[in-house]
């Protein structure tokens, strides 16, 4: 009896769960990924290179991933340090701000693009300030990586937060004793057990960052070569019923990021390894 029920598992076999799976993400990715191939495939070679290699296109690619690398790369440094205040100190109000890091999930992208843009602005509460030192937040790929650092923050923290907590202090209070300095302790003992962590952080703030679009839509301008996105160029191609050239751009886009994501989690799976050997 006892036997028989070990055997037993609580959810279906993985026959049925595979199928299911297969299924599922089926419906909810692999089939409108394939629309846009699909779609992009009306166009000929040469149609499907001149709309892509545009330099309006490229100057678009150039500041959606370049202001989404910029902004998963400050929220990976600073999101490590929320992160590890959170889980190492105690403090009044460590509640309220462990809530706060959550407020770009529950808030419409929309309604943070048009807060920023006001405070940022040049009439703005902080614009205002930096406007006389030469410093352009709003209107400038400046304000659309301040906008994709708002909305990915919270992947960072909520990553790192759970492996933090599992390190034992006691490693570290060993690396001291034993003449290690801070900078040495971080460096070999703490950096190597958060790195994996650190990647996947990264890797989802870039990846919210690359296709977002109420946020940065308002604090950018949209001004054509200088601070407009891709996914905007995308939706203007739709407005102006240009679905294949719309298509088409999405379809660099979806292969240049799954590329770079190959190309991290390669890295990750390289540094879980490398961790596990050491």
């Amino acid at each position: 009896m006892a036997k028989g029920w070990k055997e037993r598992s609580i959810l279906p076999g993985f026959g049925l769960s595979m199928g299911f799976t297969v299924l599922y993400l089926s419906l909810i990715v692999l089939f409108p990924l394939s629309a846009i191939f699909i779609k992009t495939s009306g166009l000929s070679w040469v149609q499907f290179w001149h709309v892509v290699t545009d330099p309006r296109v490229i100057a678009s690619y150039k500041i959606s991933f370049g202001t989404a690398i910029g902004a998963a790369l400050v929220n990976t440094v600073f999101g490590f340090i929320v992160a590890w205040v959170l889980v190492r100190y105690s403090f009044p109000g460590k509640r309220f701000i462990d809530a706060l890091v959550d407020l770009p999930f529950a808030l419409p992208t929309a309604v943070a693009g048009i807060a920023l843009t006001t405070i940022y602005s040049q009439n703005g509460w902080i614009g205002s300030i930096l406007e006389p030192l030469g410093i352009k937040v709003a209107f400038s790929p400046i304000g659309i990586t301040l906008a994709l650092t708002f909305i990915g923050i919270p992947f960072v923290v909520r990553t790192l937060q759970p492996v933090i907590e599992e390190l034992e202090k006691e490693i570290e209070e060993a690396a001291v004793s034993l003449g290690a300095r801070r900078w040495r302790t971080f460096r070999k003992v703490i950096f190597p057990e958060l790195l994996p962590a650190l990647l996947t952080g990264f890797t989802l703030a870039f990846a919210r960052a690359v296709g977002e679009y109420g946020s940065v839509v308002f604090i950018s301008g949209n001004m054509p070569m200088k601070t407009e996105i891709a996914p905007l160029l995308i939706m203007t191609k739709l407005e102006q019923y240009d679905y294949a050239g719309a298509t088409a751009i999405a379809l660099v886009m979806l292969v240049i990021s799954f590329l770079m994501l190959l190309i991290i989690n390669f890295i990750q799976w390289r540094a879980n390894r490398l961790n596990v050997s050491n």
